[in-house]
Formats: structure tokens, C-alpha cells, sequence
């Protein structure tokens, strides 16, 4: 019972903490640690002793290791060498020896100064990925090389585990480095895992998938990481690295999907646990007593990546977009520092004096990415107005081409548009308010000018009041129907078509006297829905009927409910009638066509 009690308040802190977190835009592991300082003993003190249950969480990252394997390919490796070793081991080279040695300046011992180093070097491979792919950057050649660093990285933690029982402070690790016996064990286990693994997994795999027992094969994918686990660990070596070759083993084999799918859940919940430990185990009274260090070694270390991934940045020609982007992505202290820092402690090859410091340290550090990247958002923007002078005065060069068609919102839609204009040599212009995607469609040979569409002054210099045709493409409802207004009062004769995320967003358009509207899945669905009926056995004539009549009868709806729009009770009512109606005109119209 004592257990379980344990359970739910780990499961309840996660619940409530980590949803916040994600909202706040600081991800899941700011919201694990924060669960984790919560119900410590440095907070409310739910949980006395942290150490037991850290042991245990362990384990979730000796299954993140082994997913990680699973996921390296060794043909993916070889495609991606250049910018792994090239952009990932030059930053891990860098960092690790301009952090050591600021860590030798400030008193800590060589082997903590190495220790540290290649910790702190380490970024967060969750959080950066995250923010990347929330901030569309994971296809641009910044988020590429981003991506090539924190593969090397990950790579890169497999050797720091194995190296640090051999960093401890007495001389018994270097005696048993030198002990021929340890080396041909270590040798041996290592022949076990690489060469002998591959045919007893396959093996193993095929007998028991033969058997047809899903639980059986969850039970075979955690014994393969336990055993490589503990065959390296009675080695001497990481059990990390056992589990790391252990996906590395079956990243090309026909089970690799299957025991992704089965690991993943323990992984998940495991490694959750592990940093909600780790919060536990954070000293917070330490960080209170010299909030300056923390904070200043949160900043520094940001700044000191930052600057590194900058020079790889313009070393790599990325762009001075590009290379801010890399170097506030990647410049806050990673997940795998908490591991390190464990390890060490384990092996006392580090102070926990040391450690409580760093831990809040990094945490900081990750909490800042997120506020780093709005402050750079606000630069580029400041940085764009300043050029807006010259990309009005780009524009106003056009008026000589006299352009027919405006296009506001230069992403998905526009560009098709704009790309169907330009094939039949007609003249637009194309505004997008952001300048990241105005420099990615450039990449692509698709021109678009910056600005901000809804500003009368800008739409003026884009040649709208010689137009015959306004393109209103922007995804965001509220911006799209400020612009659709300014159209609207300042060039009256300008025909708006428009796109509508939605039924709403389409009446919101009409009450301000937009009518060519056009749904953006509308058309979509009505063809995939096509394709379906023919994929069915419907002949071509009857699935063709049946959507063409449920298009008119849609669109007969959206006219006809524009009155109602604001009762909603009205509007569920007509609509569950309406789709009776429809059942029935269908119906009579396949008939009719029968006859």
C-alpha cells in the first residue's frame, strides 16, 4: 500500500505539472522537474527519500538509449557523416574544452572539470527538436545541422557513461584500466552484443513472433535490454552502452517497428519518473543561498553554447536567421547532463555540492529557450520594420508592371496560387508578414515581399488600388479578417477571394461583404470522398453524382444558415435536419438516373 501511495502522488504531481508546463510553451521535462521539487524533500516533502526512486528511473533512459539505437540506422549514419562529425563533433569538442576549463579557473578538480564539461556540452534533444519543430525550422538547413548535432551528441553519451567510472578520484579505476583481464572481458562482452547478437535476437524474435502472443514479444524486447544491460555492466562497462548496441542490433531488422512500439510506453513513463526524481533530488536550499551562481551559470552557459553554434552557424554559411536559430535551439544544458551528473555521483567522480548547483542550472538554462526565442522573434521583427522602407519601395518599382493580383499570405495556398499565375504569365504580388517564410519560399525560386497586409500604405505601394484581383490567403483568422476590413473600406472596387479555415471564419468574411469564399479542405474532402465511393465498386457516374450533390447542397446550407449564424441551437437543429434532407435528395436523384 505504501507503494502505491508512492505511485499516485508521482502520478498526480505528473498530471498536474507537466500539462502546465506545455502550455506555458516550456515543455515536458520543465513541468517533470518541477513535479519533482514539488513533492520532494526540498518542497512539500511527500517524498523523504529521493535516492531509492532515482535508482530505479534509472532504467527509463537505459530504454531511452536503446531507442535511440533502434532509431540510428547505420545507412543513416553514413548519409548524415558529414554534418554529424563536421558540425556535431565541433561543437562537442569546443564547448567541453571552453567549459573545462572555465571549470578548472573556478577551483573544480580535473576530473570534475572533464566531467562537466562533456555534461554541460550536452543540449537537450527533446526540448530542442520540439521547439524546432514547433517553430517550422526542422526542413530549413539550420534545423538539419541542429538535427546533426544533437545526433552526435546522442551518440556522444554512450562514451561519457563508459568513461566515467574511470574518472574517480582515487587511482583504482586507472589500476583496473591497466588489468589485462578487464580489457578482454570488456572485449569479450562487446563481441557477445555485436556479433552474436544480431543472430540470437533475429532468432529469438522469429520463434516467439511464430507464436503469436503480443505480450510475449513486450516481455523478449525488455529482456534484450536488461541482459545487454547487465552483460555490460558485469563488465565494467555502461549498461547504457549495452542497451545503446542493443538497438543499434535490430535498427534494420523487420522487428525494429514492432519493438519501438513495445518499449516505447516503459521508456515514456520510466524516464518521466527519472526527471521527476531528479527534481526531487535538486537542493534547492543550495540554489537559494547563491541564486546569482545559479543564474549566472545558466546565463553563461548559454551564451558561451550560443556563441560556439553561432560560429558553426556562419561556418556552415546557415544564415544570419539560420544561425540565431542554431545557437538559441541548442545552447540551454540537456536531459542526459542529469544522467551524468548521477552517474558521477554514484562513482564519486563529482560533489553533490557541485551537482545541486548545475542541476537547478540547467533547468534554468532549458526554461530560458523558450524566452530567448521570443526575444529573437522581436528582434527580427524590429530588424524587419527597419527594411520595411526598402520593400515598399521594391513594390512601388512594380506599378510599372501593374500587377492584377495581390496575394496576402504567402504559405500553402498562396504560393499555389501565386505559382499557378505566374505559369500563365499573369502579374501578382505576393505579401507575407513573416520574413522567415518571405526567405524560405526565396529558397525555391518563389519571390514575396514582406509586410504586413493590413496597412493601407503597404497595400498601396503593392499596386491594390491598379488591381483587379485581391488573393486573401492568410491561415490566421483574426489577421485575416483585419485585412479582409482594410481591403474592404480603402479599395471597395478590389474583388476579395478569399480562404476560410472554417464555417465560422466563412460568415465572419461574409459580414464584411466578402462573398467569393472558398473553404480550404472544402474541395479537398469532396475529392477524396470521390475516390472513396469509385474505391468502393460506385460507378464514376454515381460517385460523382452523389458528391456534386452534396456540394450544391452544402453551399446551399452555408447561404441559407448566414442568417442564423449567431443560434447555434437553431443551427444544430437545421443541420440534423438537413442531413436527412440530403439522405433523401441523393436518393431520389440515383433513382431518377436509374430510370
Amino acid at each position: 500500500m505504501y507503494f502505491l501511495g508512492e505511485a499516485a502522488i508521482f502520478l498526480v504531481a505528473a498530471v498536474l505539472a507537466v500539462p502546465v508546463s506545455k502550455r506555458l510553451g516550456l515543455g515536458s521535462i520543465i513541468g517533470y522537474l518541477a513535479a519533482g521539487v514539488l513533492i520532494g524533500p526540498f518542497g512539500f516533502g511527500f517524498i523523504a527519500e529521493p535516492e531509492n526512486i532515482l535508482h530505479f528511473a534509472e532504467f527509463g533512459v537505459v530504454l531511452l538509449l536503446f531507442i535511440i539505437g533502434l532509431e540510428l540506422q547505420p545507412s543513416r549514419l553514413w548519409v548524415m557523416r558529414r554534418a554529424i562529425l563536421g558540425a556535431g563533433g565541433g561543437q562537442m569538442a569546443a564547448t567541453t574544452l571552453a567549459l573545462g576549463a572555465i571549470g578548472l579557473a573556478f577551483g573544480l578538480a580535473l576530473q570534475e572539470a572533464i566531467i562537466v564539461g562533456l555534461a554541460l556540452a550536452l543540449s537537450s534533444t527533446a526540448f530542442a527538436l520540439q521547439i524546432l519543430a514547433e517553430r517550422g525550422e526542422m526542413t530549413t538547413r539550420q534545423g538539419r545541422t541542429g538535427f546533426a548535432v544533437l545526433l552526435f551528441q546522442d551518440l556522444a553519451v554512450i562514451p561519457i557513461l563508459a568513461l566515467i567510472p574511470f574518472l574517480t578520484t582515487g587511482l583504482e579505476p586507472v589500476e583496473e584500466i591497466a588489468d589485462p583481464a578487464k580489457i578482454v572481458q570488456a572485449l569479450g562482452a562487446l563481441f557477445v552484443v555485436v556479433v552474436g547478437g544480431r543472430f540470437i535476437v533475429g532468432a529469438a524474435y522469429s520463434a516467439v513472433a511464430a507464436a503469436d502472443v503480443p505480450e510475449v514479444l513486450t516481455a523478449l524486447a525488455l529482456l534484450i535490454v536488461i541482459g545487454t544491460a547487465l552483460l555490460m555492466e558485469s563488465v565494467g562497462l555502461s549498461m547504457g552502452l549495452g542497451a545503446f548496441l542493443a538497438g543499434v542490433l535490430l535498427a534494420d531488422s523487420e522487428f525494429r517497428h514492432q519493438v519501438e512500439t513495445d518499449i516505447e510506453p516503459f521508456k515514456a513513463l520510466l524516464l518521466g519518473l527519472f526527471f521527476i526524481a531528479v527534481g526531487m533530488s535538486a537542493n534547492i536550499d543550495t540554489a537559494l543561498e547563491a541564486p546569482v551562481a545559479v543564474i549566472g551559470i545558466a546565463l553563461g552557459l548559454m551564451l558561451l553554447k550560443g556563441t560556439i553554434l553561432a560560429a558553426l552557424g556562419w561556418w556552415f554559411t546557415l544564415g544570419r536567421h539560420g544561425t540565431r536559430t542554431l545557437a538559441i535551439g541548442l545552447s540551454q544544458g540537456g536531459e542526459f547532463a542529469f544522467v551524468i551528473f548521477t552517474v558521477a555521483i554514484a562513482e564519486g567522480a563529482l560533489r553533490p555540492a557541485v551537482v545541486d548547483i548545475l542541476v537547478v542550472s540547467v533547468t534554468i538554462s532549458m526554461a530560458l529557450t523558450p524566452l530567448a526565442f521570443l526575444l529573437l522573434d522581436l528582434y527580427e521583427e524590429s530588424r524587419s520594420h527597419e527594411k520595411t522602407e526598402d520593400a515598399e519601395e521594391d513594390m512601388a518599382a512594380l506599378e510599372e508592371e501593374a500587377p492584377q493580383v495581390i496575394i496576402a499570405g504567402f504559405g500553402r495556398v498562396g504560393q499555389i496560387v501565386g505559382r499557378i499565375l505566374k505559369a500563365r504569365g499573369i502579374p501578382f504580388v505576393g505579401l507575407e508578414k513573416d520574413p522567415r517564410q518571405v526567405k524560405l519560399v526565396a529558397s525555391f525560386g518563389n519571390k514575396s515581399y514582406f509586410g504586413d497586409a493590413s496597412r493601407v500604405d503597404l497595400l498601396r505601394a503593392a499596386g491594390a488600388d491598379k488591381a483587379a484581383v485581391f488573393v486573401l490567403a492568410v491561415g490566421n483568422m483574426e489577421a485575416s479578417l483585419k485585412i479582409a476590413a482594410t481591403v474592404r473600406q480603402a479599395f471597395p472596387k478590389l474583388e476579395i477571394y478569399a480562404r476560410a479555415i472554417n464555417r465560422e471564419h466563412a460568415y465572419r468574411l461574409m459580414d464584411l461583404g466578402v462573398r467569393l469564399i472558398e473553404r480550404e479542405t472544402f474541395r479537398g474532402s469532396l475529392h477524396l470522398a470521390r475516390s472513396v465511393l469509385r474505391g468502393l465498386g460506385l460507378p464514376d457516374r454515381a460517385a460523382e453524382l452523389t458528391v456534386d450533390t452534396f456540394r450544391q447542397h452544402d453551399e446551399h446550407l452555408l447561404a441559407t444558415h448566414y442568417e442564423i449564424k449567431d443560434d447555434f441551437e437553431k443551427r444544430r437543429q437545421l443541420t440534423r435536419k438537413a442531413a436527412d434532407e440530403l439522405a433523401e435528395l441523393i436518393q431520389k436523384d440515383i433513382a431518377g438516373k436509374d430510370r
